[in-house]
């Protein structure tokens, strides 16, 4: 009782200072302006042994304005409360990963679009000189107008043409690089990829380097830490496979900051004829693109480990029979999981092209007009290679500007160049034999 009459006798006496006169002429003080703050008011209740604990807590007066809004000063009491963290030890500063364009430079790799009729698009590959000039349908346009400038930029050709000039991608140098046998396309490469489940650091064993492609993509796939061997018969197929692989190196090394590994192994020999090569290998996974096979099998499938894959590429039906049919009569360990061919069925989607659209649009008030145009909207689409998809018209070259005039309406079809049959695609499955 006689700490609470304390309390209510200051704030009277605090109450009367306020509405007193000031002296020396200044204005009269506003009650507020000396009022007690709620720690002030916190420390009048508390017994005297407690207001040195809360004393600790109180931030001094300059660091905060006398104005400071009540949650700053409970912020910054909190601040001042709560223990200071030890500095941590310097360390080496953290690498941002920002990707950093960098432009195409001399010694590498371009490749130039250029669209064509029937919506196609032209690729030309080239590998950029200080001297050279590519020379496109479009007309010319010197290697030095093209160095020293960012992937992604359209330029304009002696005979006004545009081109996109870019960095190639892996898929698109092996369909543009120089080939002597027919290369395994892209999309079955990938299909084979996931059929033997290749894994950075495995190792792998390829028949038939041809020219090159799968190599390149099993490289990759295996990484650093991995290793590609590859077997080729002839010569002039071993000779194209490492020069197409050493110049997509070559071109990677200059345009890119880390460095295309160089973990392939072209081995000139007769695969039949390699037993004694494979006695001390242990494979991961085996691709056999080749005419025969079913002649390799016996040879390389005591050197691929229990459970592994052995995709085979081969172009015929009947070549996929005779493997299968040597593989029951030798009794050889694997089983044939499935057999596919890969393919894929491009579209084509395009605004309908209409002809007298401002007119169309003036005249779109009348009803008679309109069911006019609206059959003769039918009609051109029934006829879309003549005038509504006309592609020779719309898609000879990239858009300087977006042209909007009016709305058209979007026609859909399966393209005209769609990618056929290349190749049966076989996966073996090695397992171990019952004891008889």
């Amino acid at each position: 009782m006689e700490r609470g009459a304390c309390s209510m006798a200051l704030a009277a006496r605090l109450l009367r200072r306020a509405f007193s006169s000031a002296s020396n002429g200044r204005r009269r003080r506003r009650a507020w302006e000396a009022s007690l703050s709620p720690l002030e008011r916190l420390k009048q209740l508390l017994p005297p042994e407690e207001v040195a604990a809360v004393e600790r807590y109180a931030e001094p007066r300059s660091s905060a304005s006398p104005q400071a809004p009540l949650e700053e000063k409970m912020a910054a009491a909190a601040l001042s409360a709560a223990p200071t963290a030890a500095p941590s030890p310097p360390g080496p500063p953290e690498k941002k990963m920002a990707a950093r364009p960098s432009p195409l430079r001399a010694g590498e790799l371009a490749l130039a679009e250029l669209r064509r009729k029937h919506n196609a698009t032209l690729k030309l590959l080239c590998r950029l000189e200080a001297g050279g000039v590519l020379n496109s349908h479009g007309g010319l346009l010197p290697h030095r107008d093209i160095i020293g400038q960012l992937p992604g930029q359209l330029l304009r050709c002696s005979a006004g043409a545009r081109l996109l000039l870019r960095r190639p991608s892996l898929d698109e140098y092996v369909l543009l690089m120089p080939r002597g046998p027919t290369i395994a396309y892209p999309k079955d490469i990938s299909a084979m990829l996931m059929m033997m489940d290749v894994h950075p650091g495995d190792v792998v064993l390829e028949s038939g380097s041809g020219s090159g492609a799968l190599s390149l993509f099993l490289s990759r796939a295996v990484g650093p830490e991995g290793r590609v061997i590859s077997y080729e018969i002839r010569d002039d197929h071993h000779n194209l496979a490492k020069k197409n692989y050493r110049h997509w190196r070559n071109a990677w090394k200059i345009g890119h900051t880390e460095e295309w590994p160089d973990n392939v192994d072209f081995i000139l020999k007769d695969i039949s004829r390699a037993a004694e090569d494979m006695k001390s290998l242990t494979f991961d996974a085996i691709v056999l693109d080749m005419l025969n096979p079913q002649s390799a099998l016996p040879v390389v499938h005591p050197s691929l480990k229990e459970g592994g894959v052995c995709a085979v590429y081969l172009a015929n039906i009947t070549q996929v029979i005779d493997l299968l049919d040597r593989i029951r009569t030798h009794r050889l360990p694997f089983a044939c999981e499935k057999i596919v061919e890969v393919t894929h069925r491009n579209w084509l989607v395009l605004p309908a092209k209409i002809k007298n659209c401002k007119s169309s649009q003036r005249a779109g008030t009348q009803e008679d007009i309109r069911e006019d145009l609206q059959q003769k909207e039918g009609d051109e689409i029934q006829t879309r290679d003549e005038i509504v998809l006309n592609e020779s018209e719309g898609n000879e070259s990239f858009p300087a500007d977006a042209e909007a005039d009016c709305s058209a309406p979007y026609v859909a079809r399966p393209s005209r160049w769609q990618d056929a049959h290349s190749a049966f695609l076989t996966k073996l499955r090695k397992f171990r034999p019952p004891l008889s």
